[in-house]
Formats: structure tokens, C-alpha cells, sequence
């Protein structure tokens, strides 16, 4: 595992442990939890509390983790007291005073996913037992949040998930020691589809290329029904390995169907590198069935826009998050600003949804410690559930306590056609309000699962 670099703003343990295993857990009962200050996994004993941040630091997503990097160390300094505060001022809840969490300075662990499952788990295995890690965070991939969560679920330990879009992280996998900020397929699906009517007609044929793991299966299927229902035509779903670097070989069974839509539902690295061989193949420049040939991808970032550069001018997706949110928009996505200029003054660029995410999860953890009066990970868990906020970014957000899933508004994006810079190469064609994208706990995208009960471990 590889520890986060760090000087005066969060010096890392060196010898800490949290013991050998993982005790059974211990359940304790809402009435106690403000007095629960020991007796649970990796209670914090001295004057500080350590966060593990789980991220791709190699792998198809690892522009996505260094961002994710990026803005836990920028929420380590604003919790601690230093930098400008970022948006500590503009969150709904004033409970956050740059003087760590509940008093205590925060500290962090870091580790590689490699956005594989087993790595990741492994990484936040050592986190909880070597470092002492009470809660964790990130992740680029939603295979590898689903294991990391499953995980601190056994073990006692909040997951705070990072970049997650699959229905699953908060459908048929969910756990009670979980929660989701990002959006999901479902959110996507329903907010893409009625733009995609408009923009391209109802009378289309799509060919789905789709990563072969939960996130590109339940965005395939979230797209799908979406657009189906709007009278599109699906001709074919294919899936692609998520190792996959050139996709030329995908693409020539395009060409030779009747679709004249192509949905690429892949995300990081497998988006470059696949919307980059449709374009080399000549897709956007066809007519089928007297249509213009069309590209969708149905999650993007400006990250992603960066490397596919001309490339993605005029395609259409969505997004959890934009920096130019409240400037394009006003007050209603108020503390974007905040978190632009403090990310922009450190790093000198703007932050991607990756980077938006995980600093507000790190926020929204410390905040509902504040809020519970404990480390207590089931007091958390109560402090979460129904919790209503606003001032982070995404306007008025709820927690919803059935799945632990943020309802917020959704971000259409479009590509630029004539880009200022390299860091603008996306606008917002529409935000889709929250109610649009509210779905019931029971939709059958999200059957099966049960969130459980609250796990405090040892």
C-alpha cells in the first residue's frame, strides 16, 4: 500500500495497527451512540483519526484517481484548519471549524486499486487493520466499490464510495454501512433520454458497446429501457473487456449493421480510446437510414473530455457535476465556486466530478461524526440516513435513508465544438431537476439487496 505524502497537514502514522482481524461485530442501540466512544472498530484513542482513501492509482481509471487524490488531500487541509476553508463556508451545516473532526486532527492513509476488486480490497484491508482507518473512501470503478463496501461492511467501518455508477452500489449490493453521493445509471438513463428524443429524433437504432462489469451493465440497461420507451430500437449489445486498449475490432460490426446510433457505455481510458477508434472509423461522418450517424456516452467529465480532445465535440452524456455549475447557473449550485477556486489555487486547474465527489464525501462524513457526537460508525449511519443539505455543489440534495443513495439534479453535458481552452471543453445543454431522476427503493433496476443493519465492529 502506498502512504499519502504528507507535511504539517496530516502527518501519517508509521507504526499504527488495528490489531490481526476483524472482530464479530457488536450492535449497539440508538440511545447510546453520543456515550459509544469505545467498543467500536478502530475507535480513535489519541488527539487524532485516520481516513483511507482507496484509489486508481493504475489502471484504465487512474486520471480519475489522481484527481480523487487530489481533492481528499484539499478536504484533509480544509477540515484541518488551513488553505481557505473551501466549502466549509457555503455547506448548509456549520458544524465544520478547521479544527479536524470532532477535535481531532485528520490524518490519511492511501492505496492502489488498480481498479480491480481484490486489489482494492486488499488496499482497505490494510488501511483498517495496519493503519487504523475508521472510514473509507473512493474508487473509480463500481466493481471495486461494491467489494470495498462489502468488506467495511464486515468490518465495522463507514464506506463513504467515490466515483460509483452502477444501480448495484445502492441496488442489489447495498450495505448499511454505505453511501453514495455520485449518481447512478437509472439517474442517467432518465435524464439523457427525453434529450436524445429531442436532439435525434424518436425513429432511431442503437448498437451498444458495453464495459463488461456491473457499471456497464446496468448503464446499458438504465440507457436502454430509457430510450425504448421513447420508441428507440435496440440492435445489438456487445460486451467488451474492461482491459480492452483498441476497440477497432468492435467497431467494424457497427458498420456493417443497420444502427445508426452508437452508445458507448465505457468510462475513463475504454471511452478514449473507443470513441477515438469510432472516429477514426468514420462513424460520425455516415448517413443511415437517411439519419446522421450519432455517438452517445452516456457518463462523462471534463477529465475524459481532455483526453479525448476534438473527439468528443457534439457528443452528448451526462454528469454528476460540473465546475461551471454556479457561474452558468447562479446561486441554486452554490459552493461550487468555493471548491473551484480552492482546487484551482492548489492545483492549478479545475476539478473534474471525480475530484467534486470525494472531497464532498469526505465533508458529508465529518460533518455527520460532528452532528452524532461520535466515531460511532452506527451513530453515523443514523446522522446520515434523511439527511437533507445544501451548499456543496449539486443544489438541495437528499441522503435518502432506504438505500443510502443523493437525489440531486443531473447534469446533461454536450462536447464543445470550439473549446476556449483545454480545461472548457464541455457545456451544460440542460440540468435535469431532481424529481425527473427520483425512483422509487423498490424500481426493479434496484431489486434484490438489503441494506442490513448497521455493523459498529469490534
Amino acid at each position: 500500500m502506498t502512504k499519502g505524502n504528507f507535511t504539517r497537514r496530516g502527518v501519517l502514522r508509521t507504526g499504527a495497527a488495528a490489531g490481526t482481524g476483524l472482530a464479530a461485530p457488536t450492535i449497539f442501540t440508538g440511545a447510546v451512540w453520543a456515550d459509544a466512544h469505545t467498543g467500536f472498530t478502530n475507535a480513535p484513542q489519541g488527539d487524532t483519526v485516520t481516513l483511507g482513501f482507496n484509489v486508481p492509482q493504475s489502471g484504465p481509471y487512474a486520471d480519475e484517481g489522481a484527481d480523487e487524490l487530489r481533492a481528499f488531500e484539499l478536504a484533509v487541509e480544509h477540515l484541518n484548519g488551513e488553505g481557505d476553508g473551501g466549502m466549509l463556508s457555503t455547506f448548509s451545516e456549520q458544524n465544520l471549524d478547521g479544527t479536524g473532526i470532532m477535535g481531532k486532527r485528520v490524518e490519511f492513509v492511501t492505496g492502489d486499486t488498480q481498479t480491480k476488486s481484490d486489489a482494492a480490497r486488499a488496499s482497505a484491508r490494510s488501511m483498517i487493520e495496519r493503519d487504523g482507518a475508521i472510514m473509507v473512501s473512493g474508487g473509480s470503478s463500481s466493481g471495486v466499490a461494491v467489494a470495498v463496501q462489502a468488506l467495511c461492511q464486515e468490518a465495522g467501518i463507514i464506506f463513504m464510495a467515490g466515483l460509483t455508477h452502477a444501480n448495484d452500489t445502492t441496488g442489489k449490493d447495498k450495505r448499511a454501512n454505505g453511501f453514495r453521493h455520485f449518481f447512478n445509471s437509472y439517474m442517467s438513463g432518465a435524464a439523457l433520454a427525453p434529450i436524445l428524443a429531442a436532439q435525434y429524433g424518436n425513429d432511431r437504432k442503437a448498437y451498444h458497446l458495453t464495459a463488461d462489469y456491473n457499471w456497464g451493465y446496468t448503464t446499458e440497461q438504465a440507457v436502454r429501457e430509457s430510450t425504448e420507451a421513447l420508441g428507440w430500437e435496440t440492435v445489438n449489445t456487445v460486451l467488451t473487456p474492461l482491459t480492452q486498449t483498441d476497440f477497432s475490432s468492435y467497431i467494424t460490426p457497427v458498420l456493417q449493421s443497420d444502427a445508426d446510433i452508437l452508445v458507448l457505455n465505457h468510462y475513463g481510458g475504454n471511452m478514449v480510446n473507443s470513441l477515438t477508434n469510432a472516429v477514426q472509423f468514420g462513424l460520425r461522418d455516415r448517413q443511415v437510414n437517411g439519419k446522421q450517424f450519432e455517438i452517445v456516452v452516456p457518463l462523462y467529465s471534463e477529465l475524459m473530455a481532455r483526453g479525448a480532445g476534438q473527439n468528443i465535440a457534439g457528443i452528448l452524456g451526462s454528469q454528476n457535476w460540473d465546475w461551471k455549475l454556479e457561474n452558468q447557473l447562479g446561486d441554486r449550485y452554490s459552493g461550487t465556486n468555493a471548491f473551484v477556486q480552492s482546487f484551482g489555487t492548489k492545483y492549478g486547474f479545475p476539478p473534474s466530478q471525480a475530484a467534486h465527489t470525494c472531497y464532498v464525501q469526505t465533508l458529508l462524513y465529518a460533518d455527520a461524526v460532528q452532528r452524532a457526537g461520535s466515531f460511532n460508525p452506527c451513530a453515523v449511519v443514523e446522522a446520515l440516513e434523511g439527511f437533507e443539505f445544501d451548499g456543496l455543489g449539486n443544489g438541495p440534495t437528499l441522503y435518502r435513508a432506504e438505500d443510502h443513495q443523493c437525489f440531486k439534479d443531473v447534469v446533461v453535458v454536450r462536447g464543445k465544438e470550439n473549446p476556449e481552452n483545454e480545461f472548457d471543453l464541455v457545456e451544460i445543454v440542460e440540468v435535469t431537476p431532481v424529481d425527473q431522476v427520483t425512483y422509487a427503493p423498490d424500481h426493479p433496476q434496484f431489486a434484490g439487496g438489503s441494506l442490513g443493519e448497521c455493523n459498529p465492529g469490534a
